[in-house]
């Protein structure tokens, strides 16, 4: 069996694991565009934060371990431009050049999502960068040890941005944040983003949202971003505003997108060609909450979908629940957390929710050190089943998260969860741990 797979960071990679695990006969070729492969994207703020750390502590295996430990064919430097479901080929050409072809009874598309970069003047000058590939990350670490920069601009306030606000400052660098929609963190509760601002500005970082952004310019030594309200300047640009699932390969051979652009696929991870799969950042997937497709890129559901990809490639009947949006990131002292869906997303696939925001502590009353915890729930008024929730606080925000995010996939209601047996002591939480309090007050609402 020839199992042929486009892509080999998570979802690519952990297919190609689990595919000749099964099946140790079978012929499991990855292509993969870069030079890198099976990395922790997600770890690379962090180590920019620190000029001792190199980029490269973030592989977690090498290509050339997969070759010699699992017997995989990893071919490093080779684009695949081409897709013929008929003659189930791939066409593409190495960084030499050279084409290739390769023929499959199974593909997997495991083409991942790329940074989004504007349209626009001088977003492509030297000093502008972006942050998704470990290539990336090399770039800048490069650039902030061999320039000095004092200034750094972050276009967008997404999680990256967010993160590499907190290691920009960790490095001694003033950092200005801009945005042209209004609000930080839209799809957050209120009260709960304004604590994250506030965050922010405590920490010294200029926040300039609904800012119309036109250019960019190059002039005296320094990048200029023009908006219309204005110019901010800086040594050095990041681009964080969004990433978009890589998925022309698929469509350019007819197979169906969904309506986020990602590939399409069902619970097997099988595309509209049965024998095409495609998993990770570059398909769909459904929506634990709404039972809907959705499009959420994330490592977890990246390493999970490869490895049931791979698995159905060989034979199995491997079938994925699907995705919660479950999130976690820090900001610079604060933990921030998501999972479910919010009050606005509730209203669209038609529930009719209940929302309440508490505020409790990370601690027992009067144990030293104690952190506020803030917590948005959200709860459907008509089956009283939970939505989702949200946190905000100095500690013990990460891990609390995942008792929502488990209710959610077990499609507990409220009332239900408000009676689950959470562990208590004073170092790690109140008696009513602040999730218990927010559901409390949520079967309150949903009673009213």
């Amino acid at each position: 069996m020839r199992f042929v797979i486009v892509g080999g960071d998570a979802a690519g990679m952990s297919a190609a694991s689990r595919a000749k695990r099964k099946m140790p006969q079978a012929e499991v070729t990855v292509f993969e565009q870069g030079y890198d492969v099976s990395y922790s994207a997600c770890g690379m703020p962090y180590t920019i934060a620190d000029p001792q750390r190199s980029i490269q502590e973030l592989v977690v295996r090498e290509a050339r371990v997969f070759r010699e430990k699992q017997g995989l064919d990893v071919q490093l430097g080779c684009r695949v431009e081409g897709l013929d479901p008929a003659s189930r080929r791939i066409f593409g050409t190495t960084t030499e050049g050279l084409t290739f072809e390769r023929e499959y009874d199974r593909l997997l598309l495991a083409t991942g999502a790329s940074a989004v970069r504007p349209e626009l003047p001088g977003f492509d000058l030297p000093g502008v960068e972006v942050l998704k590939s470990l290539e990336h990350g090399r770039r800048i670490k490069d650039y902030l040890a061999r320039n000095r920069v004092h200034r750094a601009i972050l276009v967008g306030m997404g999680y990256i941005s967010l993160e590499m606000a907190e290691s920009l400052r960790e490095l001694g660098i003033q950092v200005a944040m801009v945005k042209p929609r209004p609000d930080l963190l839209p799809w957050m509760d209120r009260s709960l983003a304004e604590k994250v601002q506030e965050e922010l500005e405590e920490k010294g970082v200029e926040l300039y949202p609904g800012r119309s952004i036109r250019r960019i310019e190059s002039r005296a030594g320094q990048l200029h971003l023009v908006c219309d309200e204005g110019e901010l300047s800086g040594e050095f640009i990041i681009v964080g505003t969004g990433v978009q699932p890589n998925s022309q390969l698929a469509a350019n051979a007819g197979l169906e997108l969904g309506p986020s652009g990602a590939i399409d696929v069902d619970r097997h991870l099988q595309s509209s060609d049965p024998k095409v799969y495609a998993a990770g950042d570059c398909a769909d997937a459904y929506h634990v909450v709404t039972g809907h497709k959705t499009w959420i890129p994330l490592a977890l559901w990246a390493n999970r979908s490869g490895r049931a990809a791979g698995d159905n490639a060989c034979g199995g009947n491997a079938r994925v629940q699907g995705v919660a949006g479950t999130s976690v990131f820090r900001v610079m002292g604060l933990e921030v957390a998501t999972t479910g869906i919010n009050e606005e997303e509730a209203l669209e696939h038609g529930f009719d929710p209940a929302v309440v925001s508490i505020e409790s502590r990370s601690r027992a009353h009067a144990h030293p050190d104690a952190k506020t915890i803030r917590v948005s729930m959200t709860g459907d008024r008509s089956s009283g089943r939970l939505l989702g929730a949200q946190m905000v606080g100095g500690e013990g925000v990460a891990h609390r998260i995942n008792a929502a995010a488990v209710a959610l996939h077990a499609g507990m209601d409220v009332e239900s969860f408000s009676q689950t047996d959470l562990a208590y002591a004073p170092p790690f939480g109140p008696v009513w741990d602040p999730l218990l309090t927010a559901a409390n007050q949520v079967v309150k609402k949903l009673e009213t």
